[in-house]
């Protein structure tokens, strides 16, 4: 991975057992990315970041190479995990980095274990509860799912456009590679928990937000028609403090880096917003 040597190990969960991949050596970040995908999609961000942090890639639950999920689970429940994933490597306290459904729970801890975060990058992603139009969406492309014993074509373009903006659809034919492969490799019957948990049953947690307490850095892509801009602006004005930050999704079409190449989200944020965040994040904690 990116030439990264990471240690794969399993830790015992409220939701199972999740499967981590821990490198590097300092303060610890971990990384939750989003539905039907696995720690592997922070690849290239792991191998930044580890020179000179102690990086943790987590496959959600009922993900990769985490224990199946058997049940729908609640936000707070998640955030447990990522309380059990810092107790086992040993970290009192770390910077939480997710996108979409891991920006979601990178909140959610933010907000309910004050004490153990350091900052917060969320990405892509909303503190308000799904729309109707979104749930039957959703819904449906499961039922879809569900028949087809997974994501298969003709449902594969429907969910590659959920996670991938215009240009990267356009320019990056590795990403899109990526994320297919992936969506495609999931155990649809354990992921399905996942989606009803994060879609259709989304808790509103504006109010919520309003306990977040470490610097905090919110970011949305342009081309993200999912959680678009103006509903993620939302959430980090919740936020006491944050940071707001918009990312067109127009690197060079050639940038690369790592198995996801180098993207620090789906929906169009590179590599380097993702350091451009840290940055921001780092400047929040001086005077």
């Amino acid at each position: 991975m990116s030439g990264l040597d990471l240690l794969e190990r399993h830790v015992d969960t409220p939701l199972g057992r999740v499967r981590i991949q821990v490198g590097g050596s300092g303060e610890t970040m971990v990384f939750w990315p989003s539905l039907l995908m696995t720690g592997d999609l922070w690849a290239g961000q792991a191998a930044h970041f580890a020179q000179g942090n102690q990086v943790v890639l987590v496959d959600p639950p009922g993900h990769g190479g985490s224990e199946p999920l058997r049940r729908t689970f609640t936000f707070d429940e998640c955030a447990e995990v990522i309380a059990a994933i810092l107790d086992d490597v040993g970290a009192p306290a770390a910077d939480i980095v997710g996108n979409s459904w891991g920006g979601m729970i990178g909140a959610t801890f933010a907000a309910t274990h004050p004490d153990r975060t350091r900052h917060a990058v969320v990405m892509n992603c909303t503190a308000s509860a799904a729309g109707r139009r979104q749930r039957a969406e959703f819904l449906l492309m499961l039922r879809i799912a569900s028949l087809l014993n997974g994501v298969r074509a003709p449902l594969t373009s429907r969910v590659l456009k959920a996670f991938l903006g215009p240009t990267t659809l356009a320019w990056r034919p590795d990403v899109v590679d990526f994320v297919r492969r992936s969506v495609e490799s999931v155990n649809i019957s354990s992921a399905a928990h996942a989606v009803r948990s994060v879609v259709p049953h989304r808790p509103d947690q504006i109010d919520l937000m309003g306990r977040i307490s470490a610097p905090t850095l919110v970011v949305a892509g342009a081309e993200d028609t999912t959680f678009t801009p103006g509903e993620t602006r939302l959430m980090a004005d919740a936020i006491p403090g944050s940071r707001f930050v918009v990312l067109d999704g127009r690197s060079p079409p050639g940038s690369r880096g790592g198995s996801c190449t180098g993207e620090c989200t789906d929906r169009g944020a590179s590599r380097e917003g993702l350091r451009r965040a840290r940055r921001r994040i780092d400047a929040a904690r001086r005077p």
